[in-house]
C-alpha cells in the first residue's frame, strides 16, 4: 500500500515502473509487488555477462483480497483504476460502511453481485465506466442513496430494470453499450436530472414520459430518425442528438425550458420547428443540409450559433434575422458555399451584418 493513505479517502493505482537500483528495498503497490535483486556485476565479466548480471525488477500479482486492506473501515471515497480486477467479491467492499464514492473505471468486471453492494448504503457515486459487464441484475438495489451511475462502455444491452430501487439516483450514464430501446427509467422520473445514451442502437425516442425533471439528454451517435415523445420534459436545458439519422426538426414546442440544442451530423435540410423554444442559448445545426438561414429571429437570447457546413449560399439573411440578437457572440458559418463564394469579402461582410458577434468561425 502507500505509505500514507488521506483521511477516509484511497486511490490505488497499479505499480508504476521503478528505476533501477542496486540494493534496492522489496516494494509493494496496490496491485503489484517490486521485488529488485541486488546488484552482482563483478570486475572482468564481458559487456555480455554484465548484462544478464544487472538488476531486474521481478513482478507478481497481488491477491485482490490484499489491495484494500490497509484502509479504515470508515473510508468515504475508494479509487481503483485500471486495477486488472476481473472480480471485486475479493475486495471487502461489504466493511466500508461509510463509502460515498466507488470507483471501478478501466477493469474487467464482468458481472456484479449485491453482497458486495448490500451494506453499502451511504454511496452516492458509482463509477463502473469501461468494464465488460452485461447485466446489473439485482447487484445494485440497496443502494438508495446513490446519485450517480456511470456504466458507459459496457455490454449492456437493455436499461437496467433495477433503477427502480434507486431513489436518489440524479446521473445516468450508459453510453457505448448495445442498448436499443429507452425502457425502465420510470421509477426514476423524481429524480433524475440527466441522461446519457450516447454511442448505442437506439432507433426512436420513447420511454421518457416519466422523467418530468429531467434537464439534460444525450442522444448522440445512435440509428434515431426522429424528434418525438419529448413532450414531458418541460424542464429540458440540454437535448444533444448529434450523428443521427433525423431529417426534420419537429416536436420541440413543449420543450419551452431549452437552453442548448445540438442537432449537428444529421439530415436536416430546413431550419425551422423553434417557435417557441425562446429560451436557447446555444444551437448547433452544423454538418446538415440547410440552404437557408431562417425562423430564429425571436430567439431574443441566442449567444452561439453553429452553422457550419451546411447549404447556405448567400449572406442576405444574416441580418434580419440575427442583427437585433444582441447576446450573439458567436456564429460559425465556415464550410458553407458562401465561404468560398465570397472570398476575402466573407468576414468583412459578416462583421458589418453582425457588429455585435466576437467571434466568427474558429479564428
Amino acid at each position: 500500500m502507500t505509505d500514507s493513505i488521506p483521511d477516509k479517502t484511497a486511490t490505488v493505482v497499479p505499480q508504476a515502473d521503478e528505476e533501477k537500483a542496486s540494493n534496492a528495498p522489496v516494494e509493494k503497490s496496490a496491485r503489484v509487488a517490486v521485488i529488485a535483486e541486488p546488484d552482482t556485476t563483478h570486475i572482468d565479466t564481458s559487456d555480455e555477462e554484465k548484462e544478464k548480471e544487472e538488476e531486474e525488477e521481478e513482478e507478481t500479482d497481488v491477491d485482490d483480497s490484499e489491495i484494500l486492506e490497509d484502509l479504515p473501515d470508515d473510508t468515504e471515497e475508494i479509487d481503483l483504476i485500471h486495477s486488472k480486477l476481473f472480480t471485486i467479491s475479493k475486495l471487502g467492499l461489504p466493511r466500508f460502511t461509510h463509502l460515498k464514492r466507488l470507483c471501478l473505471r478501466q477493469n474487467y468486471i464482468g458481472a456484479l453481485d449485491h453482497t458486495d453492494f448490500d451494506t453499502l448504503a451511504e454511496l452516492e457515486e458509482l463509477d463502473l465506466y469501461d468494464n465488460r459487464i452485461k447485466n446489473v441484475g439485482d447487484a445494485l438495489n440497496k443502494l438508495s442513496a446513490l446519485t450517480s451511475l456511470d456504466l458507459s462502455f459496457n455490454n449492456l444491452k437493455h436499461v437496467p430494470h433495477s433503477l427502480a430501487h434507486l431513489t436518489s439516483l440524479k446521473t445516468i450514464y450508459f453510453v457505448q453499450n448495445k442498448i436499443s430501446h429507452i425502457t425502465g427509467l420510470e421509477g426514476v422520473g423524481r429524480t433524475l436530472r440527466s441522461l446519457e445514451l450516447g454511442g448505442n442502437k437506439i432507433r426512436k425516442i420513447e420511454g421518457l414520459d416519466a422523467l418530468v425533471n429531467l434537464e439534460e439528454l444525450w442522444l448522440g451517435k445512435n440509428k434515431i430518425t426522429r424528434l418525438e415523445n419529448l413532450g414531458t420534459l418541460k424542464k429540458l436545458k440540454i437535448l444533444s442528438i448529434q450523428s443521427n439519422r433525423i431529417v426534420k426538426m419537429e416536436n420541440l414546442e413543449e420543450l419551452e425550458s431549452l437552453e442548448e440544442l445540438y442537432l449537428s451530423h444529421n439530415g436536416i435540410e430546413k431550419l425551422e420547428g423553434l417557435d417557441k423554444n425562446f429560451k436557447l442559448r446555444t444551437l448547433d445545426i452544423g454538418n446538415n443540409f440547410i440552404a437557408q438561414l431562417e425562423n430564429i429571429s425571436h430567439l431574443s437570447q441566442l449567444e452561439e450559433l453553429w452553422m457550419s457546413y451546411n447549404k447556405i449560399a448567400t449572406l442576405q439573411s444574416l441580418e434580419p434575422q440575427l442583427a437585433n440578437i444582441s447576446t450573439l457572440e458567436t456564429i460559425y458559418l465556415e464550410g458553407n458555399p458562401v465561404q468560398a463564394k465570397e472570398g476575402a469579402n466573407y468576414r468583412r461582410k459578416v462583421v458589418l451584418a453582425l457588429p455585435q458577434i466576437k467571434q466568427l468561425d474558429a479564428t
